[in-house]
């Protein structure tokens, strides 16, 4: 697996936008409520994960980048739906169309964040009918999926 592939990716085409492959974890916690975190680079919520490493597949990177967001160390419950008609727009100019792959987890360790570090500010539960503002669309799309489906 290749670790910073984006950051390559982005060295060699600077903004212009580019198709990637992301993953997206549901929590939820006894009360039906879904774990976000709150993104250091945008300044709003979206679910925890990210996107794939070179050489890694979906399932694989929904483990890592769920423990990287939020501190729970993970396990894939059941795998979701595709979310092909994504679309996120950084404060630093990057675009990227996002295919996203979401997966239903299981928390199997860990804790929640308690002290921000490089790409979350904080995590908090949140009613699917009280979500504060989202990152993008895709985000929303995924958790109305998820509110209606788990």
């Amino acid at each position: 697996m290749t670790y910073g592939y984006i950051k390559m990716i982005r060295g060699l085409v600077g903004h212009t936008p580019i198709i990637l492959n992301c993953c997206a974890g549901i929590l939820l916690n006894d009360r039906h409520e879904v774990l976000l975190n709150l993104r250091t680079d945008t300044g709003n919520w979206s679910l925890p994960g990210g996107y794939l490493e070179y050489g890694e597949g979906y399932e694989e990177a929904i483990v890592r980048e769920y423990q990287e967001d939020s501190g729970i160390a993970v396990r894939v419950a059941s795998a979701g739906q595709l979310f092909d008609k994504g679309e996120t727009r950084y404060p630093n100019g990057d675009v990227a169309h996002t295919i996203a792959m979401l997966y239903r987890v299981e928390q199997i360790g860990g804790a929640p964040l308690t002290a921000q570090t490089d790409e979350t500010v904080e995590v908090r539960y949140w009613p699917f009918d009280a979500l504060p503002p989202l990152l993008n669309q895709q985000n929303a799309d995924m958790l109305a999926w998820a509110g209606k489906n788990w």
